[in-house]
């Protein structure tokens, strides 16, 4: 895939503010016509480059959640056998493949703590899970 021209880094930049800015407004801020917005829209989608759109809520609507980053080492089977077993388990938002001591990453959110002890159980019994680091999430100081 080509590298991200300047124009589709600030075309992006913008949607990360506000995913429903209607084409005109994108256009303007970006100094050119609704057409150049359109096509661009319509490459990067058809790239793959942007996959959708979304709906973002304020952290505060999160503020009885525990979440957590977690981190997994896999050993004995493969990566992707424990991929299959974690990805049906509703607590884990977004599962993350990695580099370096870890072989996996979960973002995992609960009702909490004591619903977190049964995931990370759940977690840690998952046949070829060998290791897990969990860091709780205290407060979102930048988010995307």
């Amino acid at each position: 895939m080509p590298a991200l021209s300047e124009f589709d880094r600030s075309l992006i930049s913008l949607l990360r503010k506000d995913g429903r800015m209607p084409i005109a407004a994108l256009a303007a801020q970006l100094g050119v016509s609704r057409t150049t917005v359109t096509k661009r829209l319509e490459r990067l989608e058809s790239r793959g480059v942007i996959v959708g759109y979304t709906v973002r809520v304020r952290d505060e609507g999160e503020l009885d959640q525990i979440r957590s980053v977690t981190h997994i080492a896999v050993g004995g089977v493969t990566t992707t056998t424990v991929i299959e077993r974690l990805r049906g388990m509703p607590e884990i938002a977004a599962l993350h493949t990695t580099n370096g001591n870890w072989d996996l990453v979960a973002e995992i959110s609960c009702r909490d703590l004591t619903h977190f002890d049964q995931v990370l159980r759940e977690i840690r019994n998952t046949r070829g899970v060998e290791n897990s680091h969990s860091s709780l999430l205290l407060s979102s100081v930048v988010r995307h």
